[in-house]
């Protein structure tokens, strides 16, 4: 259980850094730039469920710690997945407003076309 511990520890720092980029760099107007930084605190959230997989996998006993490394696991990768999907559904509809489209992107596409 050392080395799941471990790799999850790693993990989360590495998802806290990149969360924590994400926040302090200024506002972007791009939507890939606005997508990413809607992200961060999902990702910030994925780190803190990887950072309690960790520290339960050095500390618990085995049976009791590969289940609870494996519910974090799948909850830090659904809670990112959720964070990207809601993003990308806010950047999406931010962009209709602007476009005049009223929401829709079908006859938007088809008449600029």
């Amino acid at each position: 259980m050392l080395i799941a511990a471990v790799l999850c520890l790693c993990a989360a720092v590495a998802v806290a850094a990149a969360g924590g980029w994400l926040l302090t760099r200024p506002r972007a107007g791009d939507p890939v730039g606005q997508l990413l930084r809607g992200v961060a605190p999902t990702q910030l959230a994925a780190a803190v469920m990887l950072a309690a997989g960790g520290v339960v996998a050095l500390f618990a006993r085995p049976a009791t710690a590969m289940l609870v490394v494996i519910v974090c696991v799948i909850g830090a990768v659904s809670t990112v997945a959720a964070g990207c999907w809601q993003s990308a559904k806010v950047v999406v509809a931010r962009r209709g407003e602007g476009a005049g489209c009223d929401g829709a992107c079908a006859s938007c596409t088809l008449s600029c076309n």
